[in-house]
């Protein structure tokens, strides 16, 4: 962690030369960043009065507009407060190549918590390991994060808080919790110190200036963006991907996961006759359990993965029988837009996650990185490994914010496969529904069976397990999934 900035003064005339040349490198610094298509977070945050939006006015001002979007994030709206705590600071990720300012950043949400006893002390401490594992994440996909924290002493900031108060033009800025901060300095201190010591690690360290002089203070953060992007210049050099899948890639990481899909009965089925009877039943106690979380202002997630032909579609348009058409959502995920390609792999998802009482439904899902991806070496190894635990990660934060999460992997034989490969052949209005990548897929069926084996067994949770679908049998696999979101539901809803 970097230590407060000497507090020099520097003459009006001196100053000014020195950011004349700050501002053409940091241009440069921009152009390259977009050349190598890094993608740049600035967070700008400190206490009250040290001149947080002066230093990303100037910012604003120093770099090129085109380039460069600034977000400010006070109390969450309604909106943001009906999904998971990251959710809005995902949705603003600047894509590759571009700059994000952020006055304030994350850290002011968790510093906003002000926690007075140990049980808001735990849920404070939970916030900063989620603000630890978001950077990381970033950091992991070729994000350059760059912290400052603008310092005062209590001294300097109630001199700052009454000179401002002082001047008729600048009285605004000044309100009652800037002089209640003031009051509890030393406590606010404190928590400052808990919170950037939690979310300093070596891929987004924080700086620390001393903002008492603007001037020194401001050629201190125009260095520090410099001086962290030369040390982060090395680093993007990325390999260029292997036009071959290696070998060790497809090998398993977890065998006990692929004997559990090898070991599902695929015999199962039901009549239809007995799937009439039961199908109406259990979809009026699915709608009644949809219903109950839409009053209890829980989302609902619910991932369909299975093997191509396994019948996802028609389980998802069966299931949704149940559900009112204004409250869900189906996500068809395909391969990335150029848009989702240049933001980090879970993007994408995140934009999707259902307000409070709403459903949305995954056909293919984030799972994509460690199963196609993996087996089409679209995802580096290192990529797709260290997706299992960012999968795990994602999966949390949307239950910690109480979101009821359903994940079904629906399973046929090859043959079977097969059967259903040309019978859409040989129909008219599901030929659409082939192409040459199915059939790709389907010599490469051993490949894909070990990677849903390793999803299995790496992202499986009492509280987000996978329900292994027989789905040979298209009315059993449905029956079973109406049953199981049905039953998951109720769970979810302590019921």
């Amino acid at each position: 962690m970097a230590k407060p900035a000497a507090t020099k003064g520097i003459s009006r005339k001196a100053y000014a030369h020195r950011v004349a040349k700050l501002r053409e490198e940091l241009i440069r610094m921009q152009v390259e960043l977009k050349t190598a298509r890094i993608p740049t977070l600035i967070v700008i945050a400190g206490v009250e009065a040290a001149g947080k939006g002066e230093v990303v006015n100037l910012l604003n001002g120093w770099l090129d507009p085109r380039g460069a979007d600034t977000f400010g994030f006070r109390a969450p709206t309604d909106e943001e407060r009906e999904r998971p705590p990251m959710w809005r600071y995902w949705r603003s990720l600047p894509s590759r190549g571009r700059i994000g300012i952020y006055a304030g950043g994350w850290h002011g949400d968790a510093l906003r918590q002000d926690p007075q006893d140990a049980v808001q002390m735990r849920e404070f401490q939970a916030s900063l390991r989620r603000i630890a594992r978001f950077e990381q994440e970033l950091a992991a996909d070729g994000a350059l994060i760059i912290k400052v924290w603008l310092h005062l002493s209590k001294a300097a900031q109630g001199a700052r808080l009454a000179e401002f108060e002082s001047d008729p033009h600048t009285a605004w800025r000044v309100s009652p919790d800037d002089w209640r901060s003031h009051r509890e300095y030393d406590r606010l201190a404190a928590l400052i110190r808990r919170m950037r010591t939690a979310t300093d690690q070596p891929a987004a360290p924080w700086a620390v200036i001393n903002a008492e002089r603007e001037r020194s203070r401001n050629l201190a953060v125009a260095e520090y963006l410099l001086e962290r992007f030369r040390q982060a210049r090395r680093r993007w050099q990325r390999p260029a991907r292997a036009a071959r899948v290696p070998a060790a890639a497809l090998r398993p990481l977890a065998p006990a996961g692929l004997k559990q899909v090898q070991a599902l009965d695929l015999t199962r089925s039901v009549s239809s006759e007995e799937y009439e009877e039961k199908r109406d039943k259990w979809l009026g106690r699915l709608h009644r359990a949809f219903r109950d979380a839409a009053l209890a202002r829980r989302s609902v997630v619910m991932v369909f993965e299975g093997s191509d032909a396994a019948g996802k579609g028609g389980a998802i348009r069966r299931l949704t029988d149940a559900i009112d058409a204004r409250d869900f959502r189906v996500i068809p995920v395909a391969k990335p837009t150029d848009e989702e390609f240049a933001h980090p792999y879970l993007w994408r998802f995140w934009r999707h996650v259902p307000r409070a009482g709403l459903v949305t439904i995954y056909d293919r899902s984030w799972y994509g990185r460690v199963l196609v991806e993996r087996v089409e070496g679209f995802a580096r190894p290192a990529e797709w490994r260290r997706a299992y635990s960012e999968i795990n990660e994602f999966e949390r934060e949307l239950m910690e914010h109480g979101v009821i999460l359903l994940k079904f992997w629906l399973q046929i034989s090859k043959g079977e496969q097969l059967k259903r490969f040309r019978a859409r052949e040989a129909t008219p209005y599901k030929r659409h529904k082939m192409d040459p990548e199915d059939w790709r897929n389907r010599r490469k069926w051993k490949a894909y069976e070990t990677c849903v084996g390793d999803m299995v067994a790496l992202t499986n949770s009492k509280e987000a397990p996978w329900h292994l679908i027989s789905a040979e049998d298209k009315r059993f696999a449905r029956l079973e999934i109406i049953r199981t979101a049905c039953r998951e539901i109720r769970a979810g809803l302590g019921q």
